[in-house]
């Protein structure tokens, strides 16, 4: 099996680091980490044991503070399955949803790819959550909590840095690598798209792949749009999404990590067009199942 390359630590402003883990496909996110004024907070953990210390290490060896925040931009365990290493030093902060979210999806992850050597686990959802916005203050930081969606998920939430201009984007935006919406929505991830555009980054943190500017909102919406596009000429034509998956050009989009994703993103925008409200729950195992007929097998994991 082919060995993920070494995570990278990239200073992006005074006190504010992205933490790259490449080359971003399945599990391998990325996190952030503001360290100012003496404290820390981190924006996202790590899918494995192994792979949250080694963060903390990466932490260790830019502040001796340990973080005082956690936060989880999503429930998705790639995010998420880390925050055990950094508590009970560190607060997690979420939506609400995510943490209801995080305590119903459990561990589940691990079972989709049980070749990967997750570790130890302990499931630490978001112990403070909010509803539609929060601040917080690192040192001489502000950080911005805006929840979005249902775009990636339900309930997702950003880290805006509006005096450095940075924004942590979550799952909401990949850089290189395919978007996925399979939990929340193609529409509302335009619409998220279109507010985070409003902030007027300099810097974008994606979820996953390389930290960019904003032409990475543009990349993704122009992805989205053609999976609307692909949806509206299949209905057309009396296909299932999984056919017009299986008959779609990917053109530019080819260069994308993990384009199997188009199956259930294909599956999601056709319901709505036929009307479903953005973020309805669709059934994960199907949908996930559809995802491994038009890849002809399970996604490549090497978290």
């Amino acid at each position: 099996m082919t060995v993920a390359p070494e995570p990278v630590v990239e200073r992006l402003a005074d006190g504010v680091y992205a933490y790259v883990q490449p080359d971003g496909g399945w599990c391998l996110n990325n996190a952030g980490i503001i360290a100012a004024g003496g404290e820390t907070a981190l924006v996202d953990t790590a899918a494995t044991q192994a792979r949250a210390l080694r963060l903390r290490d990466a932490v260790r060896e830019i502040t001796p503070a340990p973080p005082r925040f956690v936060v989880n931009t999503h429930f998705h365990g790639d995010h998420t399955f880390g925050n055990a290493v950094f508590t009970p030093e560190a607060t997690v902060v979420a939506h609400e949803g995510t943490r209801a979210d995080a305590i119903a999806a459990g561990l589940h992850l691990t079972g989709l790819w049980p070749d990967v050597e997750w570790g130890e686990l302990t499931l630490e959802p978001p112990s403070l959550t909010y509803a539609d916005a929060m601040t917080l203050r690192v040192g001489g930081v502000r950080a911005e909590l805006l929840r979005l969606g249902p775009a990636h998920t339900a309930d997702d939430t950003v880290v805006w840095l509006p005096e450095q201009r940075v924004l942590f984007a979550g799952d909401l935006v990949m850089s290189g690598v395919t978007p996925f919406c399979m939990m929340g929505s193609v529409e509302g991830s335009r619409r998220a798209l279109a507010r985070l555009r409003d902030l007027g980054p300099r810097t974008v943190v994606p979820g996953h792949g390389p930290v960019g500017g904003p032409e990475l909102l543009d990349e993704a919406d122009r992805y989205l749009a053609w999976v609307q596009r692909l949806a509206r000429d299949g209905l057309a034509a009396g296909l299932s999404p999984l056919e017009t998956a299986r008959r779609a050009d990917l053109g530019g989009h080819a260069r994308l990590l993990d384009s199997e994703r188009l199956a259930p993103n294909l599956r999601r925008a056709c319901a709505e067009e036929r009307g479903a409200p953005p973020g309805e729950r669709m059934d994960v195992e199907e949908l996930f199942g559809e995802m491994i007929a038009f890849n002809g097998g399970p996604p490549s994991c090497r978290a």
